[in-house]
């Protein structure tokens, strides 16, 4: 049984929060964010209100301005400072690094290393006020992708080739509990409900996606939303109300309604729909499309990336690589004028004006793959490259 179930009342602990990020202090439950102000008191939310241009935590103070490149075959972390566009460190890290993930009280930085195929998984920590690793890696079975409980206490550990959630301590990283999601194959992203009771995870190579009770610690259902999908990141509107869903083999993007757990809609995009990323404004919702649907791509593919509005759930602008690339995953900087991407198949980021959908590109090491800007906006981190809330 989850701890999450201990949680005090709503207004107890948004009280409480604000307390705490008052005094400076980053442990204990966060509730999600209230309606903006002047909406109508109803059950209404924006879980993006605490994300805005600027609005950083104090608990981020002191954090290096740095963009961080895991690159998944020369098993390193490149480091990039966004005001020069360079690079200006690297350090090796683990074997087969995946993302950069931002812990749950912005402390520190987790490189998830699953180490492909081989049993030397761990979690390497960075510090961010330093922008290198603060301590030797943790061992940790098939870390492909992390995440946070609502609640800030554990860690869940996506471990992917095992079918299988891990819970554990968010900072010692040891095992508490396991949650086996055996019909999700290829288990990888995930999102949260915008009170924090469940998340949805999606299956790469099964084209579903599951539900997880996130209090009773089960697996609620599976949805398959296309028999020869492919689903990849999935992020939710402002109000909670409908989950974005991105298909490399659908080219595009499903909507479902996570509460009944159904597909409502979907969005064309372009080749390889992968990463989903919100705007700081909360209004649009940025799709990354590979340029292929295959998992080891060729350079210089159809890349680019689709920008959706999160109202209207229209494709508003589409901004190509020149010359072709693969934009794959990464985040918004915090003043929401860039979005970072690395370019997997190119050995590449991608600095992409939000504004013009001007590029710039960085070389950069083997394969990168779930790099993150940092700092961000946002109270805590639920994980990934930036799940910021």
């Amino acid at each position: 049984m989850s701890k999450l179930s201990a949680i005090p009342p709503r207004a107890t602990r948004l009280a409480v929060g604000a307390l705490l990020l008052a005094l400076g202090c980053t442990a204990g439950a966060q509730a999600p964010s209230p309606a903006p102000e002047g909406a109508p008191a109803t059950n209404v939310v924006n879980i993006y209100a605490e994300t805005g241009a600027g609005q950083l935590s104090p608990a981020t103070q002191g954090a290096l301005e740095r963009a961080y490149v895991p690159n998944l075959r020369s098993n390193d972390v490149y480091v990039i400072d966004p005001a020069t566009f360079k690079v200006v460190d690297k350090f090796p890290v683990g074997r087969s690094p995946q993302h950069i993930v931002p812990s749950w009280d912005l402390q520190t930085l987790w490189v998830t290393n699953n180490a492909e195929g081989h049993t030397d998984g761990s979690l390497t920590p960075i510090d961010p006020r330093t922008g290198k690793p603060s301590g030797p890696a943790i061992a940790v079975e098939d870390p492909y992708n992390m995440y946070f409980t609502p609640d800030g206490k554990e860690a869940i550990v996506v471990a992917e080739a095992l079918k299988r959630l891990d819970f554990r301590d968010a900072h010692t990283m040891k095992l508490n509990s396991s949650l086996a999601v055996p019909e999700c194959k290829g288990i990888n992203h995930a999102e949260f409900a915008a009170d924090g009771s469940f998340a949805i995870f999606t299956c790469e190579f099964s084209g579903k996606v599951a539900k997880v009770d996130l209090v009773q610690r089960k697996v609620v259902g599976y949805l398959e939303l296309a028999k020869k999908g492919m689903p990849q990141d999935v992020r939710s509107s402002p109000d909670g109300k409908a989950f974005f869903v991105a298909d490399m083999m659908a080219n595009g993007v499903h909507v479902i309604d996570p509460v009944a757990f159904t597909r409502i809609g979907f969005i064309e995009a372009g080749i390889g729909t992968h990463g989903l990323y919100p705007s700081r404004d909360g209004k649009s919702l940025y799709a990354t499309n590979r340029g292929t649907q295959m998992i080891h791509g060729k350079r210089k593919g159809k890349g680019g990336v689709t920008v959706i509005d999160f109202a209207t759930r229209k494709v508003v602008a589409t901004w190509p690589i020149p010359g072709g690339g693969s934009p794959d995953m990464g985040n918004v900087s915090a003043d929401g004028r860039t979005l970072w991407l690395s370019g997997r198949y190119d050995d590449v980021v991608y600095a992409i004006d939000t504004t013009s959908g001007a590029v710039r590109s960085i070389p950069v090491g083997a394969e990168p793959h779930g790099m993150t800007i940092w700092p961000q906006p946002g109270r805590y981190s639920l994980g990934h490259t930036g799940n910021m809330r």
